[in-house]
């Protein structure tokens, strides 16, 4: 049951580099609206690593769902972790739909930014909240207790 490891390691990974990019962003808002003087907001890495974490999340989810498929012949039978994946897929969509446009269009913005932001913590705080719910998960369908 070696495979079933991937997806936690992978996924988990992924996590710590969405803790990244949140840090990374965070300096951007408290230079933007803080007004804070020496947050240097490093905008490439921020999107380069943001698009890569939040599609790796959703490439994870998938990737999740397709080793339930594969082994047990159900979808979503791992109950909230399933269904916070498919919240976390539509997060993770529009993050990533979103970071696109204020990157292709650069001008002073608002509340596009914060909408961004606060829809991309929720997706922090839903990815983390996987973490428990995976090792429940792993723990009852892998190693059967």
């Amino acid at each position: 049951m070696l495979q079933l490891s991937i997806h936690p390691a992978i996924q988990l990974c992924t996590i710590l580099l969405t803790l990244y990019v949140f840090f990374l962003g965070i300096q951007r808002f408290r230079s933007q609206h803080l007004h804070r003087k020496g947050a240097v907001f490093k905008w490439r890495r921020h999107v380069l690593f943001g698009k890569l974490a939040l599609s790796i999340l959703i490439l994870g989810a998938f990737g999740g769902m397709t080793m339930v498929y594969t082994h047990w012949s159900r979808v979503l039978m791992v109950g909230i972790h399933a269904r916070v994946a498919l919240i976390i897929i539509a997060l993770a969509v529009f993050g990533l739909a979103s970071g696109w446009y204020m990157d292709r269009n650069k001008k002073k913005r608002k509340v596009l930014p914060i909408i961004h932001g606060l829809n991309n913590f929720v997706l922090l705080l839903l990815a983390l909240s996987q973490i428990y719910t995976g090792i429940q998960v792993y723990r009852t369908f892998v190693l059967g207790g």
